[in-house]
């Protein structure tokens, strides 16, 4: 409001001058042998003061523009950031990385330029020649009518550029999201380019996005030059006109020459505000074009409640899991389907060891039982409760996970173990420092110049596979969660470590309901069943010892593969610290 303020009063001085220096020129010409001193500098003096406070409100009016726009594309990013979270998990599945990146740096920037800065020159330039106008119409109104008569066309001309520059800049920004997620997916995963020698090709690509971007902005230049020549000429004709017009009008003694010149200035006056918010309507466009987008991310809403439903009190929330008839397709492969009548019940404080092929949706329950999926049909229940029923982010506060491939934020070990924490930061250091030891990392950690403190990288690229894994150990271990998801969270251990940290993950599990997907027969022996997928539901469930028994099953034909069989009719599987090489491959 006060920007507005200070922009009328600017505006109001700078469109005064023309009539008050026309009044200067008719005290000169009417006085050509007169005694007119006194009043001439009286009238400066005056124009002086009006001047200098023209200039402090429009530098005002400039710099509260400055830091509003700059506060309202915070607030955008802001808010658009947080509509990104909390969608649904589908929604990344079918939204690219690099486009949302786009919305939040160039698109954020682009409207909010529009709507602050050029809004203020436009309103700046439409006041003007609002004022303008009104005072040609006060000065000679038969000048007026005739000079303005190229007005109707160019509003028209306006319109239709207008619409053609928003569309265009649509595409415009879309083919930049998509140049911007090429360069972010090669450069964050350089070294695999790097080891297929494809450094050649990405560059070709890159530079083919970045052409396809050029050939739009060609587009767009052309028509702002057809566009700002038109005004352009529309302004010079305003002119021109005034000259023609006004010569005869003074022929005939209609007009002074101070009215000529006053009449002349608001004319030029005129037709810089004319520019003005062409280039005004120009940027407008652009705005709204990429506002658009910008728009249908903050409105979408998420398929999925993001923090409301049920919150189950302690003494009710055990921990015991259901799956019931579970049918599930991914949204972006529905025709592909994962699970189809799948059912299995996991006691609360009970073990489960979930094995079966590669590719038959093991780590997909996990995804399941976080809530980031709904199924299609069927109910997961958690101590009775349907999922769909609970508070999502309660739900996850509440699991704690180990992926098989764990992924680390670009700060310190530190920071990146808090993380499991409800507020990591409330985490102390004896805290961070008792759950690496239990998940064998102090050690590792404690080699490192800079210990805890030390940067990982960008998803952690600067830390082994062994090292990232039990990094994550540390980070679900300080959650201390009620109910565990350990999808292979000792694939990347050595022998040695694996046993240490297996220690460590069986003294965790106490009192806890854990669904292990397991491929070793270290982790399925720990387990109080063994629940066998295959087909998209369970073929068998039961004691590991039972399973193995079953010389027709399938738990049976996954061990064979592996060696884990001494003997195809008796089966002695007693696992020491010395013949863990046998079972280091994965099924």
């Amino acid at each position: 409001a006060a920007a507005v303020g200070f922009l009328t009063v600017s505006s109001v001085i700078t469109m005064s001058a023309p009539f008050f220096l026309g009044k200067v020129i008719d005290v000169i010409y009417t006085n050509p042998t007169g005694d007119f001193t006194d009043n001439l500098t009286s009238l400066c003096a005056l124009l002086s003061g009006i001047f200098l406070c023209g200039a402090a409100a429009n530098a005002t009016r400039v710099y509260l523009m400055q830091t509003s726009g700059q506060r309202i594309v915070k607030r955008l990013r802001a808010t658009l950031f947080s509509s990104i979270l909390k969608q649904e998990t589908a929604f990344f599945d079918k939204t690219r990385t690099g486009e949302l990146i786009n919305r939040l740096s160039s698109d954020t920037a682009l409207l909010g330029r529009s709507v602050t800065e050029n809004l203020s020159d436009g309103l700046r330039a439409g006041a003007q020649a609002s004022v303008g106008i009104g005072m040609m119409f006060f000065v000679s109104p038969n000048l007026a009518a005739f000079v303005l008569s190229v007005v109707p066309p160019l509003a028209v001309l306006a319109v239709i550029y207008g619409r053609y520059l928003r569309k265009l800049t649509k595409v415009t920004q879309d083919s930049l999201a998509e140049a911007t997620q090429l360069a972010e997916e090669r450069i964050g995963n350089i070294r695999t380019v790097r080891a297929f020698g494809q450094e050649m090709s990405e560059m070709e690509k890159y530079t083919s996005r970045v052409n396809y971007v050029l050939q739009l902005a060609k587009k767009e230049a052309l028509a702002r030059a057809g566009f700002f020549g038109a005004t352009g000429l529309s302004g010079n004709l305003i002119v021109l006109s005034v000259l023609y017009k006004g010569g005869l009008l003074m022929g005939s003694a209609y007009m002074t020459v101070g009215e000529l010149s006053s009449f002349l200035m608001y004319a030029f006056w005129v037709g810089i505000s004319i520019g003005g918010l062409s280039s005004f309507y120009s940027e407008l466009m652009k705005g709204l074009g990429a506002g658009g987008r910008l728009w249908e991310l903050i409105e979408r809403k998420p398929q999925l409640p993001f923090n409301e439903g049920i919150i189950l009190g302690k003494d009710i929330f055990r921990g015991a899991l259901e799956f019931k008839d579970i049918e599930f397709a991914y949204p972006t492969r529905p025709e592909t389907s994962i699970f189809k009548d799948f059912s299995l019940s996991i006691p609360a404080g009970s073990v489960m060891a979930l094995v079966g092929p590669s590719g038959t949706g093991k780590s997909t329950i996990v995804s399941l039982l976080l809530r980031l999926y709904d199924p299609i049909s069927g109910t997961i229940t958690v101590d009775g409760f349907d999922i769909r029923q609970l508070n999502p982010l309660w739900l996850r506060s509440k699991i704690g996970t180990v992926s098989q491939e764990p992924i680390l934020f670009s700060c310190s070990i530190a920071e990146n173990i808090a993380y499991g924490a409800e507020d990591p930061s409330t985490v102390t250091a004896e805290e961070i420092q008792k759950v690496a030891e239990i998940a064998n990392a102090a050690n590792f950690i404690k080699d490192f110049p800079k210990g805890f403190d030390t940067v990982v990288g960008e998803k952690g690229i600067l830390l082994s596979g062994g090292q990232k894994q039990r990094i994550a150990i540390a980070r679900a271990l300080l959650k201390n969660p009620k109910i565990l998801l350990l999808d292979e969270a000792t694939s990347a251990l050595d022998a040695e470590n694996e046993y240490l940290v297996q220690e460590a993950l069986d003294r965790l599990m106490e009192g806890r309901t854990v669904l292990i997907i397991a491929h070793r027969l270290s982790t399925i022996q720990n387990a109080d069943l063994v629940a066998v997928l295959g087909q998209g539901k369970i073929i068998e469930c039961g004691k590991h010892e039972e399973l193995l028994a079953n010389p027709h099953g399938l738990f049976r034909k996954l061990m064979q593969k592996q060696a884990f069989l001494q003997n195809s009719d008796t089966f002695a599987l007693d696992v020491q610290p010395r013949e863990k090489a046998v079972f280091e491959e994965n099924i």
